[in-house]
């Protein structure tokens, strides 16, 4: 019943109302995850080979900075030109749109209907919707690019995504160097990279309204398996290092 009154509160048309112009904003999560879970493995790498190589705390202190700093900036420049790329895709889309429909309205116009046929509209209600749909440039355009070619409009900021990835990277890999504060620096450093790891995906959990412990673990066990994979490596690379 209490689930029954929650869905119920949820679909007013005041919730509705709100929940839809809710969703025209963009989330960054995926960039903050990609960044932390990045930046959780490669500084992990670095404290697992210096601690496998036998070098001095200082020495891994120094590389994981420099590992932190720079990787996580590429990072950021690497995510800052995806999202403007794909600005750029949906804009020279959206002109050759335009040039169509200004050239050769009916045929895009018969695009429409067809698009909306195969929804399962017909008759007068398609002519409608139809009509409607054209009636207005943008939404006519908007509607071609969604539907006809499935791009997505009003893609995040290139950077605040960046500025995402860059925190996250950084903010992540910081706990892995707080290890080498501490004795026994790779024991600590993996607990603390799967403390992370899982807080990671508590937090994601949380923000898409699933069950956290669920995310968490699913992010423990996938960053897990990378962070053992970098570990490992670390170890196989001692020799080069004699």
């Amino acid at each position: 019943m209490a689930q029954r009154d929650r869905l119920k509160a949820q679909h007013t048309p005041e919730a509705i109302r709100a929940r839809l112009g809710a969703a025209t904003s963009h989330s960054y999560l995926g960039d903050g995850v990609l960044g932390a879970v990045d930046g959780t493995v490669t500084t992990f790498a670095i404290v697992a080979g210096a601690t496998g190589a036998d070098l001095s705390a200082g020495v891994a202190l120094v590389l994981g900075l420099a590992n932190v700093l720079a990787d996580g900036f590429s990072m950021a420049v690497g995510n800052y030109l995806k999202v403007k790329s794909d600005r750029q895709v949906v804009a020279r889309a959206r002109r050759v749109e335009e040039a169509h429909i200004e050239r050769v309205p009916e045929g895009e116009r018969e695009e429409i209907r067809q698009i909306f046929e195969r929804k399962g509209f017909t008759g007068p209600v398609l002519d409608e919707v139809v009509a409607v749909i054209t009636e207005d440039r943008k939404r006519w355009v908007d509607t071609m690019l969604t539907e006809e070619l499935g791009l997505q409009l009003g893609s995040r900021g290139p950077r605040r995504a960046a500025r995402a990835t860059f925190a996250a990277f950084v903010g992540a890999g910081v706990v892995r160097l707080a290890a080498l504060f501490v004795a026994s620096a790779c024991r600590w450093s993996a607990a603390a990279t799967a403390a992370t790891f899982f807080g990671i995906g508590l937090v994601k959990g949380r923000m898409v309204h699933e069950s956290p412990l669920r995310h968490g673990m699913e992010t423990l066990f996938v960053g897990g398996a990378a962070a053992t994979l970098a570990y490992l490596v670390g170890l196989a690379a001692k020799g080069l290092a004699a």
